[in-house]
């Protein structure tokens, strides 16, 4: 079994405050994040967690080793496996060998991290609150020496605010596009109504005949129906206006 090295750091408040003042996006504060404890730890691979407090689970976020498939897919819910005990219990868990053999672990076939002997995991917190997990493998057996596990506790205490406002930020984004999308659904939605009615004024349709007519021309024609829809009823304006002209 190998112990934790003596770890110097007298430079790592000063990256965590860079990292902590910078305007960076979640994904990449996550990123630097994940540097910073294999820099400090000379871990062999580091995981993220956060925590989504409106399922009630923690989520993959972010790691050292390549995992796109993985990122945003693999839950658990608190209390389930260890990182979501951690989650849950804001506790710090050190296990020096044979992590996969602890009763709280699960395993997920996808992580070759969780093959790996030693496992410390760390809450990351924002006002008392535990917002995110950091995950900490070693190969090998390896004794989690205090100043160690001080380091990474120091650095998810450190981070947490930032992490809690780039998340904050992250869903404020998804709201506004969500909600740029209704807007452009019910947009559609009114040009198709009334292109619609333009339908049935000028065939004598029925509702039903006139929405099916738009339609089989918007596959025909390959052309969304929103933008079919716009065609019809600029078509209808022009011809109105050249009914005026001729009236006058």
């Amino acid at each position: 079994m190998t112990t934790s090295p003596a770890i110097q750091q007298p430079a790592l408040p000063y990256h965590v405050s860079r990292i902590v003042s910078s305007s960076q996006t979640l994904d990449h504060m996550l990123a630097e994040l994940v540097r910073l404890i294999v820099r400090v730890t000379h871990c062999d691979a580091c995981l993220v967690y956060l925590a989504d407090h409106a399922t009630g689970e923690v989520v993959l976020r972010a790691s050292q080793l390549p995992h796109d498939a993985e990122l945003g897919a693999i839950r658990m819910k608190l209390g389930e496996g260890i990182t979501g005990w951690v989650a849950e219990q804001n506790a710090v868990v050190a296990i020096a060998a044979n992590a996969f053999a602890d009763p709280r672990f699960r395993l997920f076939p996808a992580l070759v991290e969780d093959t790996f002997e030693a496992l410390l995991s760390v809450p990351i917190m924002s006002e008392g609150k535990v917002i995110g997990v950091v995950n900490v493998h070693n190969r090998a057996a390896h004794a989690h020496a205090p100043d160690e596990v001080a380091l990474v506790c120091f650095v998810g205490e450190q981070m947490g605010g930032a992490i809690a406002r780039a998340s904050l930020r992250e869903e404020n984004a998804r709201l506004r596009e969500e909600t740029h999308e209704a807007r452009q659904q019910l947009e559609t939605r009114k040009r198709v109504e009334r292109a619609k009615g333009i339908l049935q004024m000028r065939h004598r349709l029925t509702e039903e005949g006139a929405y099916l007519r738009l339609r089989n021309e918007s596959r025909r024609m390959r052309r969304p129906m929103g933008e079919l829809a716009e065609a019809i009823i600029l078509s209808e304006g022009i011809a109105a206006a050249g009914g005026s002209l001729k009236s006058d």
